[in-house]
């Protein structure tokens, strides 16, 4: 469980954290830091293609999560670059 840029103090003090947070606020985090994810992706689309709206960026950011094949099933017909 032991990273090597990581003490076994900062591990240990991390897992205390994260027990306190308790179920819900694992949760909460976990669902944070997934939103975080999302905008900075989005963020990444929109800088490499400044003319796409936000349709397209969201469209882009789909692209990139869920991989090229699946796009083109779920989005049969739609040209978006990631």
């Amino acid at each position: 469980m032991l990273t090597p840029d990581t003490s076994e103090e900062a591990l240990r003090v991390q897992v205390e954290v994260l027990r306190r947070l308790g179920l819900s606020g694992r949760a909460r985090l976990t669902l944070e830091l997934c939103e975080s994810l999302r905008r900075t992706v989005e963020d990444g689309a929109r800088h490499r293609h400044p003319d796409y709206d936000d349709r397209t960026v969201r469209l882009a950011a789909t692209r990139l999560a869920i991989g090229d094949e699946l796009f083109r099933l779920a989005y049969p017909g739609v040209e978006v670059a990631p």
